[in-house]
């Protein structure tokens, strides 16, 4: 496999590498970025009209192909998919939540953002209780390892994983 040059870019590559060809959006500007600039391995998006849809699309592709993702704003926006995420959870139905979230500068002094809920980790402490694993990729360290280990619990247990992106650079 080529080498990823964004953390974006790996997950598209480790998506692809599972039979995963399109993600389902309501769309998350930052990763609808990297699907279109991925040299290494591109990925179609079809957008929907709003998050829920988006969510229960993936739940459905992931039980006709294997794997299934859904890519979703922030907070208020990725909590619509929360009851679709439920649903696959029952349904044993293997769907990678891919979130937005402020960056790590952009949490330094605790701004007051209109899609934040109660604290930046809400989001993540809501679907830990509806996937099997979660991660909040804030170290580009271990990102792509935190990446491959989600997807593989995914793909083991036929249940929904999150992943948050918190880190914007590269």
């Amino acid at each position: 496999m080529k080498k990823a040059n964004s953390i974006g870019c790996y997950l598209i590559q480790r998506l692809r590498a599972h039979g995963l060809r399109h993600v389902l959006a309501f769309p998350e500007i930052t990763f609808s970025v990297s699907m279109s600039n991925s040299r290494t391995a591109r990925c179609g998006s079809s957008n929907t009209c709003d998050e829920q849809g988006a969510g229960f699309a993936a739940d459905a592709y992931a039980r006709v192909r294997g794997l299934g993702a859904v890519c979703v704003t922030y907070c208020v926006g990725g909590l619509k998919v929360a009851n679709t995420t439920a649903e696959a959870f029952a349904e044993k139905s293997p769907v990678v939540v891919i979130s937005g979230a402020p960056g790590i500068k952009e949490r330094e002094k605790n701004p007051l953002l209109h899609h934040k809920v109660r604290e930046f980790d809400t989001q993540k402490r809501v679907f830990e209780q509806l996937t099997v694993a979660s991660t909040a990729l804030n170290d580009p360290q271990t990102a792509f390892h935190e990446i491959d280990g989600v997807l593989h619990a995914a793909l083991r247990f036929k249940r929904p994983v999150y992943r948050k992106n918190n880190w914007t650079g590269h």
